[in-house]
């Protein structure tokens, strides 16, 4: 890893620690050159690769984060979280792909994932991104919808 102060392209690590999420580790490194010495943290955390969604018509797309960050922001627009809280939620859907051990999911599943966690994340972006997930057509679908979440709620 290259220093990114001297650019000097060698860095040794000095310490290596889970982060408090449990799912990337924050390592300390040192630039190697001797009059630099610049100390500095990286983290380092595993990503989904060659996952393939299958869409509804049939058609094949490769996993892209930016799409689900897209899509989880825009239900959560004007909505409080915390950056740390939102990269914790994105993980915790990508772990959930990645425990799948299979080349592909199908959009539909992975729809039930994010709204699993996004249920639990923030309930007013659940339902608006249920309501486009879903395709409610009427007002009593949707009504049906909160009504299920708002039993879930009282049974706690």
């Amino acid at each position: 890893m290259f220093c990114p102060v001297c650019n000097h392209q060698s860095t040794r690590v000095v310490d290596s620690r889970l982060a408090p999420d449990g799912m990337s580790v924050r390592r300390r490194r040192e630039c190697e050159k001797p009059r630099c010495g610049y100390r500095f943290s990286t983290m380092e955390e595993s990503e989904v690769l060659d996952v393939s969604i299958v869409k509804r018509d049939g058609n094949r797309q490769g996993y892209l984060r930016d799409k689900l960050v897209g899509g989880l922001k825009r239900a959560l627009q004007k909505r409080p979280y915390t950056e740390m809280d939102f990269h914790k939620l994105v993980q915790n859907i990508e772990r959930d792909i990645q425990k799948r051990r299979s080349g592909e999911i199908t959009s539909e599943e992975l729809g039930e994932i994010v709204i699993k966690y996004l249920r639990k994340f923030d309930k007013v972006a659940y339902i608006r991104f249920a309501s486009v997930y879903y395709s409610f057509e009427d007002l009593e679908k949707f009504e049906e919808e909160l009504q299920k979440l708002a039993q879930k709620r009282k049974s706690k």
